[in-house]
């Protein structure tokens, strides 16, 4: 059985974390900038750890990352990323969910982000949460000169909503449990 958790970046794991953005992300942000959402007390930046239950935490590997920063009332989800070896198993919906639990917790009313606008999967994945495109940033990825969609969520603070994220919740937990995986009861540790 393969352990998740999920825990808020801290400076010793800066490196690895890093490591994984060029994987992912080719490169969007440097250790310093990791460093600046480490300091911010408006920035939520966690990284899902797997390892074997025989190991202790230090032998654990961060498999995926996820960011949002608290502006005014918005949740802006800065990045989600799944290392390519683990994608399509439900770990990004494990984030993302994590994600919208933090932006509840901090009472905030909606989310937004960009998504290039050829990753139909990452699309897909937000459009499942309720997430709505609603506009593009054209040139927005620098490196290739490529759009993004602009995505939305409205409502996060209502009834209906939390709701359906205890629903996401007991769904993603069985995948991931379909999948090998075990997750403790506090998802952050």
């Amino acid at each position: 059985m393969r352990i998740l958790k999920i825990s808020i970046l801290t400076p010793q794991k800066i490196p690895e974390v890093v490591a994984l953005d060029r994987t992912c992300l080719g490169g969007l942000w440097t250790e310093e900038g990791y460093q600046r959402e480490v300091d911010s007390p408006n920035s939520s930046l966690l990284t899902l750890n797997l390892f074997d239950r025989f190991q202790d935490s230090k032998g654990s590997s961060i498999v995926g990352m996820g960011c949002l920063w608290s502006i005014a009332e918005e949740a802006h989800i800065t990045l989600l990323a799944v290392h390519p070896d683990f994608r399509r198993q439900g770990l990004g919906q494990l984030l993302l969910f994590v994600l919208l639990e933090d932006a509840i917790a901090r009472n905030l009313e909606w989310a937004t982000l960009e998504v290039n606008v050829n990753n139909q999967a990452a699309i897909d994945l937000y459009q499942k949460f309720g997430f709505e495109v609603v506009g593009k940033r054209k040139g927005y990825y620098q490196a290739t000169g490529e759009d993004a969609a602009i995505l939305w969520l409205k409502g996060i603070q209502r009834q209906d909503f939390q709701l359906n994220i205890s629903q996401w919740r007991e769904n993603i937990e069985e995948r991931l449990r379909n999948t090998g995986y075990s997750l403790p009861k506090s998802l952050i540790n």
